[in-house]
C-alpha cells in the first residue's frame, strides 16, 4: 500500500475538517444549536457544556467524504486499484461500507434536530431508533449479496474459520447495532470519542494494509485524518460537539471497516473501549433492577465513573486512547502473524 497516498488523504480530511471550524461553529451558535445536556452526567457538565455547539460532526464527515474521494481517485491513477471480479468486490464493500455509515449518520441528524429544535435531551424515540438502524444494517447485508459477498464464514485468528449460514446476518446485525450505539455511549467527554477513533482507524489502516484491501486502507485513512482535525476543535475545552451526527456515522465506519475486510473477530479486539464502555451501561442497568436500586459503578457509561472519582477529562481520553492503542496493537498483530 502506498504510503504517501494514505498521508495525503488523512491530510486532506484533516485540513477540510478544521478549516470548516472556522465558519461552522459561529453559524452554528448563531443558529443556537447548542447541546443540551442530559440530567443523567455528571452535574458540572450541565454548567459548563450547556449550550456549546452541536452537530459538528458534519464537519470531520465533509472532509472525510472529500479525502476518500480523492484516495480512490489517486489508488486508480496508480493502477492500485484492479478491477477484476476480487477488486470489484472489495472496491463495492468499501462504498456500501461508508454509505451504511452516512446513513448513520443521517440518523443521528435527525436526533440532534428534534433535540435541537424542541430544546430537549431526547431526539428520537427508542424504537424509532432501533427501528431504522434495523432498516439500514438489512439495506447493508442486502446489497452485499447483490453485489456477489454471500460468505457466511467468521474468521477466528490463528485458530480457524466457523460457517455460520444464515445466522451470521442475525449475529452481525445485532453486532452492528451493539458496535454503532457503543461508538456513541463514548462521546461523553471532551476528545474521547475522537482520540479512540483515530486509534481505531490507525489500526485498521494497518491490518487493511496488510489484507492488500487498499480501498478500505484509505477510508481508515480519511476517518483519522478527519478525527484529528475535529479534536483540534473538540479537545477539552470542547468548542463544538460531534453530537449524534458525528458519533453514529464514525460507528457506522467502526463497522464497515471491520465487515469490510472481514475481520470480524479482530474487529471486536480492536473496539474494545467501545465495548467496554456500552457493556457497563448494561450490567448497571442490570444490577440496578435485580439489586433493588443498588449501582455497581458510580455512573455509566464508564468514563462517568472515573469523572466521579476526580479523574480530569484530558486524563481519561490519554487512559482510554492508550487502551484502545494496545487492543489495536493486539488486533494488528494477530492480523500480521495470520498473514505472514
Amino acid at each position: 500500500m502506498n504510503i504517501w497516498i494514505l498521508s495525503v488523504t488523512a491530510l486532506i480530511a484533516l485540513i477540510i475538517t478544521f478549516v470548516l471550524g472556522f465558519p461552522f461553529i459561529p453559524a452554528l451558535r448563531k443558529l443556537k444549536f447548542g447541546q443540551t445536556i442530559l440530567d443523567i452526567g455528571p452535574a458540572w457538565h450541565k454548567a459548563k457544556k450547556q449550550g456549546t455547539p452541536t452537530m459538528g460532526g458534519f464537519m470531520f464527515i465533509i472532509g472525510i467524504i472529500a479525502a476518500f474521494a480523492v484516495g480512490l481517485f489517486m489508488l486508480w491513477s496508480a493502477d492500485i486499484i484492479e478491477f477484476n471480479s476480487l477488486g470489484q468486490l472489495n472496491f463495492f464493500n468499501a462504498i456500501s461500507g461508508f454509505i451504511m455509515a452516512i446513513c448513520f449518520g443521517f440518523m443521528g441528524f435527525l436526533d440532534d434536530w428534534i433535540k435541537v429544535a424542541k430544546k430537549r435531551n431526547e431526539g428520537l424515540s427508542v424504537n424509532q431508533k432501533l427501528l431504522m438502524q434495523v432498516f439500514i444494517v438489512a439495506a447493508y447485508f442486502t446489497s452485499r449479496v447483490i453485489a456477489g459477498d454471500t460468505s457466511t464464514v467468521i474468521n477466528f485468528p490463528l485458530l480457524g474459520q466457523l460457517p455460520f449460514g444464515y445466522f451470521y446476518y442475525i449475529v452481525m446485525g445485532l453486532g452492528i447495532i451493539y458496535i454503532v450505539n457503543s461508538v456513541n455511549l463514548t462521546d461523553g467527554v471532551d476528545g474521547l470519542c475522537s482520540s479512540v477513533t483515530i486509534v481505531y482507524c490507525a489500526a485498521f489502516m494497518v491490518i487493511c494494509g496488510l489484507l492488500t484491501l487498499s480501498e478500505l486502507s484509505i477510508l481508515a485513512a480519511a476517518t483519522a485524518g478527519g478525527c484529528i482535525g475535529f479534536l483540534i476543535w473538540n479537545f477539552n475545552p470542547a468548542k463544538v460537539f460531534m453530537g449524534d451526527t458525528g458519533s453514529l456515522f464514525l460507528g457506522g465506519i467502526v463497522v464497515a471497516l471491520g465487515l469490510g475486510a472481514r475481520c470480524e473477530i479482530v474487529m471486536i479486539i480492536a473496539a474494545a473501549v467501545y465495548i467496554w464502555e456500552a457493556l457497563t451501561v448494561l450490567i448497571q442497568t442490570t444490577y440496578y433492577k435485580v439489586s433493588g436500586g443498588k449501582r455497581l459503578f458510580k455512573m455509566t457509561p464508564i468514563h462517568h465513573s472515573f469523572e466521579m472519582r476526580g479523574w480530569k477529562e484530558t486524563k481519561i481520553v490519554m487512559v482510554f486512547s492508550l487502551i484502545a492503542a494496545l487492543f489495536g496493537t493486539a488486533a494488528t498483530l494477530l492480523v500480521y502473524f495470520e498473514v505472514m
